[in-house]
């Protein structure tokens, strides 16, 4: 864990790179939408104007890359220092309910939902017919009839579509006899991510409810001043945190009690570098449909049975990559010299033929080092090995290190 110390000398030596054009370009490049479209808009973004926020197109809404003065590596510097405030409202909520919800969800994705416990949340992938993952997404179990499920806003249209082909599809058929299965959006409800290692103590301060039997991976309705929200533990940074969901009516009322000191509004720019930090996948960069999760080094959201069974979408091309091994893996890189950046080609020692690619690649605010996350070829994938990648035409060494890059700081109990 970076001391504050360590943060503070970091950020003063390098205030003057606040906004990263790299960053800027990469999230840009990332936001499906461009400023000459109709850019969507979450409940929030009125608040993110009044409080100095520019906005950028990203997975078709505009969203806030940063905050008035402070930058990018100050904001990150502050989540893993103390605590901040995302909106993410731009993902999409679901609720699916039915006598037959979990074999349905559990046709859809590999997990194992029967053996979840109530209130209880796993990550998961929705895979198309070979395997390959159309999206990834969290998955909370209320009861054997209801699940709440979050999904990316860069994929909103192509997760959707899926849902109703298979819904339709599920529901004709005999696996539907005991009870049909209903979908329901969450159309422009709020969801708020408070992370860092002050967010347990600050949400405290304003619940009765006791924080601390609410360890990483479970969610409950949780009363905030007067409110009575859906609060799960977990997030998108590698720090402590919860993410909120609230109706549409409330969404600015509650965050503007879940804002005040010592929590810092924080944009785009630092969600990146914090969730690369961690060895978080980012949809478009390191997931995508031609991957299946055994490649994405994601075989843990395999349920052990579920591998026997094969009982679910894409398992063919699942089960042939667990038994054979995959021809390619998902591996962290530290990089030295220059940061390496999404498309660049990754080598072995003297050799000219490319054995992968970098997906995300960022200089580490915490570590000090340029880290990246990148597939190759099996057998290169190994810790320790050492590779060179290709930044701006120049070679550069590389080593295959472990995910994730810090330390995860999950409140377990």
């Amino acid at each position: 864990m970076l001391t504050v110390q360590t943060a503070r000398s970091l950020v003063a030596s390098r205030s003057r790179c606040r906004v990263p054009r790299q960053c800027f370009t990469r999230l840009q490049a990332r936001g499906v939408a461009s400023s000459s479209e109709t850019l969507r808009k979450t409940g929030l973004y009125d608040f993110h104007v009044q409080n100095g926020a520019k906005m950028v197109p990203f997975a078709g809404y505009s969203m806030p890359l940063l905050y008035g003065s402070m930058g990018q590596i100050a904001s990150h510097t502050h989540v893993r220092t103390s605590v901040g405030l995302f909106d993410v409202g731009h993902m999409v909520q679901s609720n699916f309910r039915g006598p037959t919800v979990t074999a349905f969800l559990e046709w859809l994705t590999p997990s194992s939902l029967t053996s979840l416990s109530p209130y209880s949340s796993t990550l998961s992938v929705l895979l198309n017919e070979k395997g390959g993952i159309i999206d990834d997404t969290v998955i909370t179990k209320h009861s054997d009839d209801a699940y709440y499920v979050v999904t990316n806003a860069g994929r909103r249209d192509r997760d959707l579509a899926w849902f109703r082909e298979k819904l339709d599809e599920w529901n004709a058929s005999e696996r539907a006899k005991d009870g049909q299965v209903e979908h329901e959006v969450l159309e422009d409800w709020g969801l708020v991510a408070l992370q860092g290692p002050e967010a347990a103590q600050y949400l405290q301060s304003l619940t009765s409810f006791d924080l601390k039997g609410l360890t990483f991976g479970k969610s409950a309705f949780v009363p905030i001043e007067g409110f009575n929200l859906h609060v799960a533990r977990g997030g998108y940074t590698g720090e402590d945190g919860f993410e909120i969901s609230i109706p549409p009516s409330q969404t600015l009322e509650v965050t503007q009690l879940l804002s005040k000191s010592p929590v810092q509004l924080t944009g785009l720019g630092a969600r990146d570098s914090l969730r690369l930090e961690a060895g978080m996948c980012l949809y478009g960069n390191d997931l995508d449909e031609d991957t299946t999760p055994v490649e994405a080094g994601l075989t843990w959201v395999i349920g052990k049975e579920r591998r026997e069974t094969g009982d679910f979408i894409g398992a063919a091309g699942v089960r042939q990559h667990l038994k054979d091994g995959p021809p390619r893996r998902r591996v962290g890189l530290v990089v030295e010299g220059a940061p390496a950046r999404q498309g660049a080609n990754i080598f072995a020692p003297s050799q000219k033929d490319s054995i992968g690619a970098v997906t995300s690649g960022i200089p580490s605010p915490t570590l000090g080092k340029n880290i990246a996350m990148a597939y190759v070829q099996s057998g290169w994938h190994k810790k320790g090995t050492e590779v060179e990648v290709d930044i701006r035409n120049k070679l550069r060494k590389a080593v295959v290190t472990p995910m994730p890059f810090i330390k995860p700081n999950y409140w377990r109990g």
